[in-house]
């Protein structure tokens, strides 16, 4: 049988949700069915980087030098020709594009290069409301555009298709909701030693950590979790916290902590794969991201049984069920955020009740397996409408 070959461009693949989405549904998808490549730029970051994961998982890899996060005309035309120079020798039956700027050129690209299927992945829209408006509404328009010509737009979050609806980006029929899911069997709280992994980190053994996992840029927010600690802090004076991962803001998170006189309580891990073991250590977990598609590292907490405190942010308010499985703030309300951790940190019942049922809802809706699954099976009926001929 005749392999069907698939390109998936991204702009970088740096350590994030988009990135490792991409990664599992390239390495997961019946080889034996599909061919299929991933293209990145060259760029990764203080966020650390999945290239050599990507190539030790077996999956095809180009890095196209000119494919850069800026702006920049003169680089953003060579990597456009590139790009259709690319898809017209390997002649791709579908071109599946992940981030906003491989997602605009990419989308272009497969379009003149006369790719049969174009499919977008919405890892939370590119446009949002901190940006300036007239930045905002470029991207709008280039996703307006770009949406015309594409065949599929595949969203992490409900909130996803009704965001991009009322900016008038595709039609309903366009959309389908495919979650970004994680690999369940590496996220199971009984294949961990707790005691073990606080000893590591040098954490008391019996004393409440609040955690998080993430990147310190400004969509994740980290000064305002530093904020929120130092509330907590002050209320829980035996309280310890351990903050994983690394980005441009990491020295403002360093004085923030100091400043918060929480320094000499917090762990700084740095970039770190084993966040299975990290969230282990954890009691609860605090995000305060301002906007999300759908972070992945609600539902990798979920599954370790512990209970999140999340900014109300586009997906997060999909994932987490208000007084059930966590906790639902307003962006910008350290009190109340303060509040719910500090719930948390001092009833164990309670976090025990929440965790079980996040790890049940985690294991129903966050499957990687179920994510590559409903994959395939919007190829299958792409396929089976356009019926492309090589």
């Amino acid at each position: 049988m005749t392999r069907i070959p698939i390109l998936h461009p991204i702009t970088r693949l740096i350590v994030g949700g988009a990135q490792e989405n991409t990664m599992y549904t390239a390495a997961l998808l019946d080889p034996t069915r599909y061919r299929i490549e991933v293209l990145s730029g060259p760029q990764t970051g203080p966020e650390g980087s999945l290239i050599e994961e990507v190539r030790a998982r077996g999956v095809p890899l180009t890095i196209l030098p000119t494919l850069l996060r800026q702006v920049s005309p003169l680089n953003d035309a060579r990597a456009l020709l590139a790009l259709i120079r690319l898809m017209r020798r390997e002649r791709y039956t579908i071109v599946h594009t992940h981030s906003s700027k491989a997602g605009i050129l990419g989308r272009i690209a497969a379009k003149l290069a006369g790719v049969p299927i174009i499919i977008h992945t919405v890892h939370g829209w590119s446009f949002h409301e901190h940006m300036v408006p007239a930045v905002r509404w470029t991207y709008i328009l280039l996703e307006r555009c770009t949406a015309r010509f594409t065949d599929a737009l595949i969203v992490v979050a409900q909130p996803d298709i009704e965001k991009g609806l009322r900016a008038g980006i595709g039609k309903p029929e366009q959309y389908h909701l495919i979650r970004s899911a994680i690999p369940l069997d590496e996220f199971d709280p009984a294949g961990v030693d707790r005691d073990a992994a606080r000893h590591a980190l040098g954490l008391p053994l019996d004393a409440p950590v609040l955690g998080n996992v993430g990147r310190f840029s400004a969509q994740k927010n980290p000064l305002d979790w530093v904020r929120v600690a130092g509330k907590v802090a002050r209320q829980l004076p035996d309280c310890h916290f351990l903050l994983v991962g690394d980005g441009p803001l990491r020295a403002e998170v360093e004085a923030a902590l100091v400043a918060e006189g929480i320094a000499e309580r917090t762990v700084l891990t740095g970039l770190r794969r084993d966040v299975p073991q990290l969230l282990a250590t954890m009691d609860s977990f605090l995000l305060t991201s301002l906007w999300e598609g759908l972070p992945r590292v609600i539902p990798q907490a979920m599954a370790m049984r512990v209970p999140v405190v999340a900014n109300r942010a586009d997906g997060t308010a999909e994932a987490i069920t208000h007084g059930e499985t966590g906790f639902l703030c307003a962006p910008g309300n350290l009190d109340e955020a303060a509040a719910y951790c500090v719930q948390l940190l001092t009833q164990p019942d309670l976090r025990a009740a929440m965790g079980a049922r996040g790890r049940e809802f985690a294991l129903q809706e966050f499957d990687v397996r179920q994510m590559v699954t409903q994959i395939d099976r919007l190829y299958q009926e792409l396929l089976a409408r356009k019926r492309p001929q090589h």
